[in-house]
Parts: C-alpha cells; sequence; structure tokens
C-alpha cells in the first residue's frame, strides 16, 4: 500500500482545495486562480489520495462538495491563515514583493481611488496587481472566505475578526438634468418625482445610506440599474432624478447637474474594510496607506 505523506498539503493544495469549494466548478476555480483545468484537476487528484475522500461529487453543471470537504474548510482556512502570519513580520520593501490584492467595491471608490493609485505605483516601480468584484451592501463571509482581501463601503460588515477604517464622509445630493427640470425644492416634491436607483445583485438598493428619513414615503424607482455608471444615460435628457454622494460628481455622475437633497439627511461615509488575517501584513498596511492618502485628498 502506498504511503501517505501529509506534506504533500502545502499551502498552494490547500488554496486550490478552498477554492474549489467556494466555485464548486474545476473550470471557475481554474479562472480565479490563474491555472489550467488540467492542474486544478492534478490538485484534487492528490487531495483525494492524500485525505481519503471524493471531496467533490458531480452535480448537474458543477460540484457538489462532501460532508468531509465541507468540515474541512474551517480547519483549513485556519492553517492558510497561520502560514500567512509567519511572514507578517517581514522586512518589507515595495519594490522586492508583487502586491496582488482582490477589492469588494462599488464603482464610486473604484474609480476615484484606485486609478490614482495604480498609476502613482507604476511610477514608482511598484508591481501591483488589482482585481474588483462589485461589493453592494457587503457580506463579511467575502473577507472571511479571502475572496476579497478589502472592501471599500459604506455599510461595512461587522464581526470580531473584521477592522475598519473611515476614509471619507460625503453630503448625498441630488443628481439630475438642468436642461430638462430643476432639483427638487422639498421633501414632497422629491417623493413625487421619478427616481433612478441602484439595486444589487442581492437584491438590496443603494438608499440603504440615506438615514434618518422616511423612505416608505419616496415614489418606487421607475429605473433600476445594477451599477453607478448606468444613471448618467438615464438622466441625461429626461427629467429622471438620481440620489448619490457628491463624491460621485468627480466619478460616475461627472456628467449630471447636482444639487443638496432639500430636506436633512445624514452624510454617507465610506469605510475601508479588511479581515484580521491582514492586520498585521506589511504589504497589506503599505496598501492601506497608500488608499487613505489618496482618499483624504478627496474631501481636501
Amino acid at each position: 500500500m502506498k504511503k501517505i505523506d501529509f506534506t504533500d498539503l502545502d499551502g498552494k493544495v490547500l488554496r486550490t482545495f478552498l477554492t474549489i469549494l467556494e466555485e464548486n466548478s474545476v473550470s471557475k476555480a481554474a479562472d480565479r486562480l490563474g491555472v489550467t483545468q488540467s492542474a486544478i484537476s492534478h490538485t484534487l487528484a492528490k487531495l483525494r489520495q492524500v485525505l481519503g475522500d471524493p471531496l467533490f461529487v458531480r452535480s448537474g453543471q458543477g460540484l457538489r462538495a462532501t460532508e468531509r470537504a465541507l468540515a474541512l474548510k474551517d480547519p483549513v482556512q485556519r492553517v492558510l491563515d497561520g502560514m500567512r502570519a509567519l511572514t507578517d513580520e517581514r522586512p518589507f520593501d515595495p519594490l522586492s514583493e508583487e502586491i496582488t490584492v482582490q477589492i469588494a467595491t462599488n464603482d464610486m471608490p473604484r474609480e476615484l481611488i484606485f486609478p490614482q493609485l495604480l498609476r502613482r505605483a507604476r511610477a514608482d516601480g511598484v508591481r501591483l496587481r488589482l482585481g474588483f468584484m462589485p461589493s453592494g451592501v457587503p457580506d463579511p463571509e467575502l473577507l472571511r472566505s479571502d475572496r476579497c482581501q478589502l472592501m471599500l463601503t459604506p455599510l461595512p460588515p461587522d464581526g470580531p475578526d473584521i477592522f475598519q477604517k473611515l476614509l471619507v464622509s460625503s453630503p448625498l445630493m441630488v443628481f439630475y438634468d438642468a436642461e430638462r427640470r430643476d432639483p427638487p425644492a422639498d421633501w414632497a416634491a422629491y417623493c413625487t418625482s421619478d427616481h433612478v436607483e441602484v439595486r444589487f445583485p442581492d437584491g438590496r438598493n443603494a438608499r440603504a445610506v440615506m438615514r434618518g428619513v422616511d423612505q416608505s414615503q419616496i415614489r418606487p424607482p421607475t429605473v433600476t440599474l445594477p451599477h453607478f455608471n448606468a444613471i448618467p444615460a438615464f438622466v441625461k435628457g429626461s427629467d429622471l432624478i438620481s440620489t448619490d454622494t457628491a463624491l460621485m460628481k468627480q466619478g460616475p455622475l461627472a456628467a449630471l447637474d447636482c444639487a443638496p437633497l432639500p430636506f436633512d439627511c445624514q452624510p454617507v461615509s465610506i469605510y475601508m474594510v479588511w479581515h484580521q488575517r491582514f492586520a498585521n501584513d506589511p504589504a497589506h498596511r503599505w496598501l492601506r496607506g497608500q488608499i487613505a492618502a489618496i482618499a483624504a485628498t478627496l474631501q481636501a
């Protein structure tokens, strides 16, 4: 009988296991990890041999995790976090490492902060690779599962293992086309206007950031969109309005006119959020510092 060696389970093998578990697909795991499907299949075969379990079985167009695979998720993540922590005190020079990060954020923080960050990094010779996913109303499991390493959001998730830092605050504004209409003059006019609204894939909408107002009085949206970049195409040349932060004028909604809300409403704060596994990582600390410095200029 062939001897089973647990040391075959290195960090790359364990990361592959978690990725297959999260994606329920060999092809999607390969795409996410930037390797071939045959490489994923080879790693999965090694895992099955060492762990003595099929781990995943065919189910429709994808894979279904066995009970053994599901039970291994948290222990494997803890092992990877422990391995990562071994490098927390390493000497760090941003020019000596390639820094790769997956970021969950919506249109405005992505467009206002990260193009500038990437230009600065490239000018300084820093090898920075950025990947993005929409955050919507973010789920802390995105961070816990390491599907992303950083979030920028006005609705930071809670948890004892979740860290956050306030980046910027911005008042909410009405965006409209001044050639077609005036901004609403009062609460009643605002409520009866035709609205464009962003709704995220989980069904929740961007109005979640409006605090201290009775949203039940606001007319249901005329147009519901999946992201903020689509708003100008619908508002321009129409009497529609959209409610978004003043920072949007520097980013996705630059083509529209804007005016203050005709009623009191709390400003929106944007937070940077990360998991505790990255709290002491020197590359992650460097990146967070760069993001915070750029965000500070948005309110200067």
